[in-house]
């Protein structure tokens, strides 16, 4: 059991690849031969010495104990030197205190060992193939051994194990560029693989159990195989640390060195593999490096989709030059893919998925940049470039490839808009709402978006369905945002004007100012939303103009009178000059009431008042006998029978509204008013 536990602790030492075999291995080779020295001729001594002991003379009897002494120390002094290097500093405190007992049982094994004379003993003779390169040979004769009913000890797994070994140290040694040098030995490597695989189909078919089989330690041979030659292959990789390194120059020359020398390499040792029968292993091995170092460069969170287009660029120009590598061996069945292919198409469709993957991310972030509600918006032209330049750039690659990229770009931008609008939903719902710049802005931002949409559906491959979910979140976003934003003008207004005929200086022009340089800083101003959106803000501002003036206090002094109708003519230069400059053109058909109402205070005499009152009946249906009565509360010098006369026209013409559309004075309410005696207005 111990000759047992000193090869599997070897099991332990593997040998890098293409490297030279270190200081175990030669120790290895040093205990096996003076362990068949020992277990042999040893044996063959040490039954001379016990029949003819009495025939020696006591001085040399005492020299050959001397010897056989020196001997076993000698093996004792190697064999702790074997279980040094196997443990290569993992050894733990039970290593340590077995160690002595391992040499100790060595030893005696050895010297216990009896053998009939002239014969070799087995594992001498397994051990003599193993040395020679002839694993097949030993493989068969570990086999005999295992099955003899002689493995007590249970000596042929660890021989498998010696085996092993050795046959990896061949394959490092073949792959360090000595191959030719070791091709019988390697070609033996592939036979004794073989031979496992037919044992274990055997095995199998038998009444064997499986869990014997997928014990057995020649089942885990060519696995161990693929796993040295992946750590080979990778080791000659040249390095690329893809985490820190976004340059894509030094992606392309990187990408050179894997065609030009990493391939090349493998194709010069694949000759080798061949003739021992292992390509086919040394062909997935080539695949899995190679696969495995591409999936490394591309799962970085810091590549970048332009340079994963330069990988599924390679990838695809290895799979259509055709070029007789280690990666394309053989010809292509008909009707299969060959095993090199196949990777290839494997390499190239996981590349593809965690470039359309980038390219989602990108996107994405870009618009969420574009779009912030914080910042200024952004142009057309930025977000159009956004959903098209990596579409542009895979068709230069592949036809294909762009028409999935740009799907994708289409995908994440309805997936933008989306959030899009539960952002802007959510900010309209909090108490500190977003105030008249931030509306604006979130309504230049749809502006924008419903023209890079429209666009973008000549360009690209738009579905009608995207169509309508994408005008849906627009409508959706620009109905709650303008409605907010009208609500908030109206607030403001409201509360300016409340005290406005009453006070100098109200605030009244500063709102119009503010809003004016608002609406002149909207950077789409001949959109339908823009105009609906100034025009609405001039009902909703003449309207609580028009309320605020005949709901102030009524019979005013002449003072008072003059001094309103001064204000009046002031505000209103000051309307017509903010909604020209942000209307320009459009804003001729605008309803003017105030001026209406100007008219009507400034004309001189009764007659000409009856005649400024018909137009006003004619624009405004709805205007109402109070409405009127109190406008000419402000007329100064008005005699009640002019004012009753100018009543009496009113009734005579006026005809109620058939539709409820363009109605202005039909929401503002006038009510009676109690005055103090001296009829002031502060009584």
């Amino acid at each position: 059991m111990c000759w047992q536990s000193v090869l599997c602790s070897s099991r332990e030492l593997v040998f890098p690849v293409g490297q030279e075999t270190p200081e175990s291995a030669w120790i290895m080779r040093k205990t096996k031969y003076s362990w068949g020295a020992f277990v042999g001729r040893g044996s063959k001594l040490e039954k001379m010495s016990g029949e003819n002991a009495m025939m020696l003379p006591k001085t040399a009897h005492e020299e050959r104990k001397k010897q056989e002494a020196k001997r076993r120390g000698k093996l004792k002094t190697m064999a702790g030197k074997l279980l040094k290097v196997v443990a290569s500093g993992k050894e733990t405190a039970e290593e340590k205190a077995g160690s002595e007992d391992v040499a100790r049982n060595l030893l005696k094994m050895a010297t216990s060992r009896k053998e009939v004379e002239g014969e070799t003993p087995a594992e001498e003779t397994i051990c003599g193939f193993i040395e020679q390169g002839k694993f097949f040979e030993a493989c068969d004769h570990i086999y005999g051994l295992e099955h003899s009913g002689n493995d007590a000890v249970g000596k042929s797994e660890s021989l498998y194990m010696l085996l092993a070994e050795r046959m990896w140290t061949v394959v490092g040694e073949a792959l360090s560029g000595s191959g030719r040098m070791f091709l019988e030995p390697l070609q033996s490597v592939g036979e004794s693989l073989k031979w496992e695989k037919q044992k274990e189909a055997e095995w199998l078919g038998s009444s064997q159990e499986t869990e014997s089989v997928s014990t057995w330690s020649p089942n885990f041979w060519r696995k161990d195989l693929e796993e040295k030659l992946i750590q080979y292959m990778a080791a000659q990789i040249p390095p690329f640390d893809s985490s820190s390194n976004t340059d894509e120059t030094a992606l392309k020359q990187h990408l050179s060195q894997l065609e030009m020398t990493f391939l090349p390499s493998l194709e010069h040792r694949s000759g080798f593999f061949k003739e021992a029968g292992l390509l086919v292993t040394y062909t997935r091995c080539c695949h899995a490096s190679l696969s495995s170092h591409l999936s490394t460069l591309t799962d970085s969170k810091n590549f970048s989709f332009s340079q994963g287009l330069l990988v599924y660029e390679w990838g695809l120009k290895m799979y259509k030059s055709g070029s007789e590598t280690c990666l394309r061996p053989g010809q292509t069945p008909q009707h299969s893919l060959s095993l090199g292919v196949q990777c290839l198409v494997w390499i190239i469709l996981k590349t593809e998925e965690k470039l359309l993957a980038v390219a989602r991310r990108e996107v994405g972030k870009a618009l969420k940049e574009a779009f912030d509600l914080g910042k200024p918006p952004c142009a057309d032209a930025a977000v159009i470039q956004i959903l098209t330049e990596k579409t542009k750039a895979a068709w230069l690659v592949s036809e294909s490839l762009s028409e999935k990229v740009e799907a994708v770009c289409l995908e994440e931008c309805l997936r933008f808009l989306e959030s899009y609008e539960n952002e802007v939903r959510s900010s309209l719902q909090l108490d500190g709402c977003p105030g008249i710049c931030s509306s604006l802005r979130i309504l230049e931002n749809c502006c924008i978006l419903r023209t890079v949409w429209h666009k973008l559906t000549y360009i690209c491959s738009a579905s009608t369905g995207q169509d309508v979910k994408v005008n849906g979140f627009l409508d959706r976003m620009e109905d709650g945002i303008t409605e907010h934003f009208l609500q908030t003008v109206t607030s403001k207004v409201k509360g300016t004007l409340k005290e406005h005929f009453k006070k100098c200086d109200s605030g009244f022009d500063h709102i119009l100012e503010s809003l004016k340089q608002s609406f002149l800083a909207f950077g789409k101003k001949k959109t339908d939303t823009y105009e609906a959106l100034v025009k609405a803000v001039n009902v909703v501002i003449i309207t609580e103009y028009v309320q605020a003036l005949l709901t102030t206090s009524r019979k005013p002094s002449s003072v008072e009178r003059r001094r309103i109708v001064s204000k009046i003519e002031e505000d209103h230069r000051m309307l017509q000059t903010v909604f020209k400059e942000c209307l320009g053109p459009a804003a001729g058909p605008l309803k003017d009431p105030v001026k209406a109402i100007l008219e009507l205070i400034q004309t001189s005499d009764a007659e000409g008042m009856k005649i400024a009152l018909l137009p006003i009946l004619k624009e405004f249906p709805d205007l109402r006998k109070e409405h009127l009565s109190a406008v000419l509360d402000m007329k100064d010098s008005l005699s009640r029978e002019d004012r009753a006369a100018l009543l009496k026209a009113f009734h005579d013409n006026y005809r109620e509204s058939e539709t409820e559309a363009n109605l202005l004075f039909a929401d503002i309410e006038v009510k009676p008013r109690k005055y103090g005696l001296c009829g002031c207005l502060c009584c």
